[in-house]
Order: C-alpha cells, then structure tokens, then sequence
C-alpha cells in the first residue's frame, strides 16, 4: 500500500470519528435539550411540525432556534470555502473543523452555564444554537467535500444504498464496509452519547470538542493531500 492509499484510509477513518461525534450529539440534543435535532435536520423539522401540531414535549421555539442555526453555519462553511477551499485539502478541512471545534466547547461552556443560573432554559438555547451551528458548518463542509456515502452527519441515503446495491458478488457492493462502518460509528456514538449524559451535557458536548479536535490533529500531521 502506498502513501496516498494510506493517507485516504487515515483520512476515511476520521471521517468516522465525525460520524460517531454526529451520534453523541444527536443523544445529547434529543435527551437532555428537549428533543429536538442539532444535526439531524430532516428529523428537526418532522418535530417542529409534530411541535406546530400540538404535540406534547416538543419545543417549536428550540426546533426552529436549531434550524436557524443550522442554516447559518451552512453559509459560513461557504465562506470557509471560498477563503481556504483553494488550497490543499488538509489545510480547509483543518479550518472548517476548527470552528466546528470552537463552536462545541462554547456549547459545553453554555451548558455549564446554563447548571449555574436560574434560568436553565436560556442556557439550553444557547447550547442548541452553538452545536447546530458548528453542525452546520459540518453539514455545508461535508456537502462540498462530496465523500461517496460518508456525509458523518445523516445515514437515511446511506441505509438505502446498502440495501439497494446488496449483492453475494464482491463486486456489486463495492462501498459496503464503508456503508457499515458509517451506521456502526453514529450507533455507538448514540450509546456512548447516552452513557455521558449520566455524568453531565457539559462532558458530552466537551467529549465531542475533543474528538473533532483530535480529527483536526489527524489532518495536520498526514501528508497534504
């Protein structure tokens, strides 16, 4: 194996390591900031409609704060782009990952504050808006990036190609364990998401900073692509 085809199964698996941060953060957003999405849009909006329907223990004020959000960091993973998108691979995703990385420990410093005040509620607010906005500049990253089946942040169309192209012959499902490891990855970041929440939203949200700063470290010091 080469240096190149090292270098894209490095940069596959941090890919992962995303996709099981996407699955801590959905736990911490559906479990402890009154069910709602920070990174799952599609579900974000069937609960705000749910929440417009009248439905109990749905939020529509948090749901539509998260999707504002969400849309804003799509237009700065656009910025993003076009300042750094032009040079090598490495040195953009290391940018875009950085704010998203930024953006999540503020989230655990907001949820932190939100333990220490009277009103918690704010304080979720801002939790829901910082993660949907670092979220989102994943999710404009990611679209821009175009990695065949590893979007790290939705597995709706991933799920449906697995079925789709399932063949007994190797070759008709060349991109199954890619398929696999991407449902495998946001499962156990879900588990591992709940898990945390035993302790505090302020460790989740910190957990996943460090995780993205490690994808971060990765792009670094590998080989500029």
């Amino acid at each position: 194996m080469d240096s190149t085809q090292k270098d894209e199964r490095l940069f596959l698996a941090t890919l992962l390591v995303l996709t099981f941060v996407t699955g801590m953060i959905d736990a911490a957003s559906f479990l402890a900031m009154g069910h709602v999405f920070t990174a799952n849009m599609t579900g974000n909006i069937v609960f705000l409609g749910f929440a417009l329907g009248g439905a109990s223990g749905l939020s529509a004020s948090r749901s539509l704060i998260a999707l504002g959000a969400a849309l804003l960091g799509g237009m700065l993973a656009r910025r993003l782009h076009t300042w750094r998108g032009m040079r090598a691979r490495s040195q953009w995703l290391v940018t875009a990952w950085s704010v998203e990385a930024v953006l999540l420990l503020g989230s655990a410093f907001a949820a932190w504050i939100s333990l220490t005040t009277a009103n918690a509620s704010i304080g979720i607010c801002a939790v829901i808006a910082l993660t949907a906005l670092a979220m989102g500049v994943r999710n404009g990253t990611m679209r821009r990036l175009a990695v065949p089946d590893m979007t790290t942040t939705v597995l709706t169309l991933t799920v449906a190609a697995l079925a789709f192209d399932f063949s007994l012959e190797r070759e008709g499902n060349q991109r199954w364990r890619r398929r696999v490891a991407s449902i495998v990855a946001m499962f156990l970041g879900a588990c591992v998401g709940t898990m945390l929440l035993r302790y505090s939203l302020v460790v989740l949200q910190a957990s996943s900073a460090a995780l993205t700063l490690l994808c971060i470290l990765t792009q670094i010091f590998s080989r500029e692509s």
